[in-house]
C-alpha cells in the first residue's frame, strides 16, 4: 500500500507497522534496525520514528535509485544523505539497483553531501538479472564484484556489501579483495558533477529571473 497522498496509508499507520515489526527484531536479539531499499522520504521518516518508538537500538538506512540517480520518488543521493544526517541516522547509503557501475555514481554523490561523522553503506546488486535456461541469474561476476568492493573503500564507504543476485562467491572475492591492499589512483567510472546545493540552485534560479 502507498503513503498518502498517492495511497491511503498514512504516516499514523505506517509508522504502528513498523513499530510492531521493529518491536519483534529487538526482543529476538537484533543487534541494529537496517531500513533498507526505500524510495520515499515520508515513508522512511514513519520507518525511523516506529523504530525508535520501539526500541533504542542503532537505526541504518539506504535507498533505491533507479538510472536516472534517483529514486523513483525522486530523491537524489544528495537529498537522502542530507536529510537523514539530520534526523540523526548515522550510516546512510544505497542498496540494489542496477549493479555497480551506478551504485558507485551514487555513492560518490552522497560521500560528495554527507556531513562530517556520517557513515556510508553501498549494497549493490550483482548486476543485472537476466533470464537464461529457465532461470533468472545476475550477470555481474565474483571479479566484478571484488572491484566493486575496492573502488568502494577508494570512495570512502565504510560498510560495503551486496544484494540481489549475491552468492557466496560474490561474497568471497569482495572479501579477499578487502583483505588486500586499497586501490591506488582511484578514478571514478563516470564523468564527475559537483552536486548542488540548495543555496546554489535558488541563486541560479534568481539569477535566470532576472535575465528574464
Amino acid at each position: 500500500e502507498l503513503m498518502e497522498p498517492l495511497g491511503t496509508l498514512t504516516i499514523a499507520e505506517a509508522r504502528a507497522g513498523f513499530a510492531d515489526q521493529v518491536a519483534g527484531l529487538a526482543a529476538g536479539g537484533a543487534d541494529f534496525i537496517l531500513i533498507e531499499t526505500m524510495s520515499s522520504l515520508d515513508e522512511v521518516q514513519a520507518a525511523v520514528e516506529g523504530a525508535r518508538q520501539a526500541c533504542d537500538l542503532p537505526v541504518v538506512v539506504t535507498m533505491t535509485f533507479d538510472t536516472n540517480f534517483r529514486t523513483m520518488m525522486g530523491v537524489t543521493p544528495a537529498q537522502a544523505v542530507q536529510t537523514l544526517s539530520e534526523w540523526g541516522i548515522a550510516v546512510i547509503g544505497a542498496n540494489c539497483g542496477n549493479g555497480p557501475a551506478e551504485i558507485e555514481r551514487i555513492m560518490w554523490e552522497m560521500a560528495q553531501a554527507r556531513p562530517e561523522g556520517v557513515v556510508l553503506m553501498a549494497q549493490s546488486n550483482a548486476g543485472l538479472p537476466r533470464w537464461l535456461d529457465g532461470e533468472i541469474s545476475y550477470d555481474g561476476t565474483p571479479e566484478v564484484m571484488a572491484e566493486y568492493a575496492q573502488r568502494m573503500r577508494a570512495l570512502g564507504v565504510q560498510v560495503i556489501g551486496a544484494c540481489c543476485g549475491s552468492t557466496p562467491d560474490h561474497l568471497s572475492a569482495m572479501r579477499a579483495a578487502l583483505d588486500g591492499p586499497p586501490m591506488t589512483g582511484y578514478e571514478p567510472h563516470f564523468e564527475q558533477k559537483q552536486t548542488e546545493t540548495t543555496a546554489e540552485r535558488r541563486s541560479a534560479r534568481r539569477a535566470l529571473r532576472e535575465q528574464a
